[in-house]
């Protein structure tokens, strides 16, 4: 008989076009193989904005766990009314607005069901934003994935925003994340970081915590080397939804400081990126000449691998990016900042370009374009790296074993 996991998630994970959408999706693939998951998640209005997107993102998922309940609405996400009132509950009590904006009574109705059915051997919980349920839950092991250090992410946007009250609230509620880090990872069986400076940072916080890194994984099958004819010379691509900070940031800056120094001495240069844009984002960007907005789609690979180079000049965020890995696996030369290919295997110069100043990032990226010799180098090793150490089996191997060893403790 296969042991049993509860899986909670802060986002149903399909389809999984972001970050921590594939990541979540693709644990729950590996955790599958030798467990039987039941999933009880809640549903983003970004990720699936109606009924029926609803509806076809629990068919997928339940061909890939042994159970998957309705997925649960974020009530703040449709109601401003409910997002003021979470706001202030969150001042008047000290507790982040988090634990206000995933406290649902349908959500609990669906975690009792799901045990009811699937009695846990352990418990997946797939996000520190879900601490408050962790009371509700029965005394086996439980373990907690942290895509970034929560509290670290939020704060970095403070630094950007115009308007000073609003920086200090969001200070403030990164203080009140921070203490929540510091508090539970110790209660958790297990602390999943994704990157070794995620968990040197998770450890500073809380030193009594137990940890383990699984970095972010990729398809190795599905994301296979481009074919030298498809690719269009002087294509840059950035990988991401701008609805998010990070990639947004990200983006203007390039275009600011980056891509004019490009296109000075390769006039034939375009950026393409790939992934949500809000429309005023698309509006900006593409106000920039070269510049073409793909939004999202369901398959990245036609437009990504017509690319010669993949660039991440990301200036904020945590954790491992999986644009790299995705690239890397299409046997694309990347340009980054440090930042942007933090926590993974790079080696400067021989399966990624890492560079910081904007001029140097744009020295880089022209050398790429002009010298195909380099390209192709660059892009041998970068397929050789995902295979070696970041095929997502390899990934979930670990985290299976990490798994049954907690259960048989």
């Amino acid at each position: 008989m296969r042991n049993r996991i509860l899986f909670l998630a802060q986002c149903l994970p399909f389809p999984p076009h972001s970050g921590v959408l594939n990541r979540t999706f693709h644990t729950l693939e590996e955790l599958q193989r030798e467990f039987d998951v039941a999933l009880v998640a809640f549903s983003r209005r970004n990720h699936q904005p109606d009924g029926t997107v609803r509806s076809s993102a629990v068919a997928a998922l339940r061909e890939v766990a042994s159970d998957v309940q309705a997925p649960v609405l974020i009530e703040s996400e449709w109601s401003s009314r409910v997002k003021i009132a979470n706001q202030l509950k969150s001042v008047v009590s000290g507790e982040p607005y988090v634990f206000y904006e995933y406290d649902n009574a349908d959500f609990g109705t669906a975690v009792r069901a799901a045990m009811k059915k699937y009695p846990p051997d352990l418990i997946h919980l797939d996000s520190i934003d879900l601490y408050g349920w962790v009371s509700h839950l029965p005394a086996v092991p439980t373990a907690c994935t942290h895509h970034n250090i929560e509290s670290e992410l939020l704060r970095l946007p403070a630094k950007h925003v115009r308007f000073p009250g609003l920086a200090r609230y969001i200070r403030y509620q990164a203080t009140l994340l921070e203490k929540v880090e510091r508090r539970m990872s110790p209660r958790f069986a297990i602390n999943v970081m994704t990157s070794q400076r995620d968990e040197e940072h998770l450890k500073s916080l809380a030193p009594d915590a137990r940890t383990t890194v699984v970095p972010n994984g990729v398809d190795v099958d599905f994301f296979s080397m481009s074919s030298t004819d498809e690719i269009v010379p002087g294509r840059l691509a950035f990988l991401g939804p701008t609805y998010m900070f990070p990639n947004r940031d990200a983006v203007q800056f390039f275009l600011s400081d980056i891509f004019p120094r490009i296109r000075e001495r390769c006039p034939g240069a375009t950026f393409h990126t790939v992934g949500k844009n809000p429309p005023e984002d698309k509006a900006e960007f593409e106000s920039h000449a070269g510049t073409v907005c793909h939004g999202y789609l369901e398959d990245i690979r036609p437009v990504f691998g017509q690319a010669e180079c993949s660039v991440v000049p990301i200036r904020v965020g945590g954790g491992t990016r999986l644009k790299i890995l995705d690239a890397w696996s299409m046997g694309k030369a990347i340009v980054s900042t440090a930042i942007g290919c933090e926590g993974l295997a790079t080696v400067d110069g021989e399966n990624i370009l890492i560079r910081d100043d904007p001029n140097a990032f744009a020295d880089a990226v022209v050398e790429v374009l002009r010298d195909k010799n380099l390209r192709d180098r660059l892009g041998r090793e970068a397929r050789r790296t995902v295979e070696r150490h970041y095929a997502w089996r390899k990934v979930g191997a670990h985290l299976n074993a990490t798994y049954k060893e907690l259960i048989q403790a």
